[in-house]
C-alpha cells in the first residue's frame, strides 16, 4: 500500500474528537485506492485528490458525530441514495457498532460498495439495489431506522418523501445539505409534518481547517408515516408536497 500524507486529516478528526485507531484508518486508506481505481471506468466523484477526498468526502460523511452522540450506539442507519458510499461507509468504519445499510437505485454502484464491504472486513452492513419508492413499501426497511441519512441532491421536499418513510417514531431523517438552505427548509416544511415529522435544529459547520461550509438538517419522527407516501411515479420530485393539497 502507498504510502501517503495524512496528517491533515488527522488533524481534523482531533478538532472533531475523532479518535480511529490504526484498522480504521488502514479501512478508509483502503477505501480511497478502491473508490478512485473504480471510478476510472465508472463515475463515482469528481473529487479524486487524496486529501480532497479525506476532508470532503470522509471527514464530511463522520460529521453527524456532532450532532448525534454516535460512539459504542447500536442505531441502525440507512444510507438513502448512497452513490459511492457516503456518508454510510465512513460512519461504518468510524463508529463500527452502528448497523448500516447502504441503498442506491444503480445496481453497479451497488456491486462496488459490497466490494468495498468484503475487502474491508465490515460487518452489520448491507448494500441494497433499490428505490426509495418501493423500497419503503416494504416491511422489512418502512419505520425500521433509528436515522436515515442522505447526501442526496435532491430538494429537501422531494428527499423528505423518500426517507421519512424509513425512519422509526423517535427516530431522525437527517440530510447533508451545502449551500443556503432557508428557501428549501421553508419550502419543504408541510412535507415535513404531512410525513409524521417535525423540524427540530439546523446544524451549520465548517469542515475543519478550510472555509468549507456545510449544514446537517435535524427532522425528528413524531408519527407514523401515512401508507400513501412516498408516491409512485416520480411524483415527489415532479409534484412535490408543497401544500395542504392532498
Amino acid at each position: 500500500m502507498e504510502q501517503r500524507d495524512n496528517s491533515a486529516f488527522l488533524a481534523d478528526l482531533k478538532e472533531w474528537n475523532i479518535e480511529l485507531n490504526n484498522t480504521q484508518l488502514a479501512q478508509l486508506e483502503k477505501y480511497y485506492e478502491m473508490l478512485v481505481e473504480k471510478n476510472k471506468v465508472m463515475n463515482l466523484t469528481a473529487i479524486t485528490e487524496y486529501e480532497d477526498v479525506l476532508k470532503k468526502h470522509f471527514l464530511d460523511s463522520l460529521a453527524l458525530s456532532q450532532l448525534m452522540n454516535l460512539s459504542g450506539k447500536k442505531f441502525k442507519l440507512l444510507d438513502m441514495g448512497t452513490g459511492a458510499g457516503f456518508p454510510g461507509i465512513p460512519l461504518k468504519i468510524a463508529f463500527p457498532e452502528l448497523k448500516v445499510t447502504l441503498m442506491d437505485s444503480l445496481n453497479k454502484r451497488i456491486v462496488f460498495l459490497q466490494e468495498v464491504i468484503n475487502e474491508l472486513g465490515l460487518t452489520g452492513i448491507t448494500a441494497i439495489h433499490g428505490r426509495a419508492e418501493e423500497a419503503a413499501l416494504k416491511p422489512e426497511y418502512r419505520e425500521k431506522y433509528d436515522f436515515c441519512v442522505s447526501r442526496a441532491v435532491a430538494r429537501l421536499v422531494s428527499l423528505s418523501e423518500f426517507c421519512i418513510p424509513f425512519v422509526k417514531q423517535g427516530g431522525y431523517f437527517i440530510p447533508y445539505k451545502s449551500g443556503e438552505i432557508k428557501e428549501e427548509l421553508q419550502e419543504a416544511k408541510f412535507a415535513i409534518r404531512e410525513l409524521g415529522c417535525e423540524y427540530r435544529k439546523t446544524y451549520e459547520y465548517q469542515l475543519p481547517n478550510s472555509d468549507i461550509e456545510r449544514t446537517l438538517i435535524q427532522i425528528e419522527k413524531l408519527k407514523q408515516t401515512s401508507k400513501k407516501y412516498p408516491r409512485g411515479g416520480g411524483k415527489p420530485l415532479k409534484q412535490p408536497l408543497l401544500s395542504v393539497k392532498k
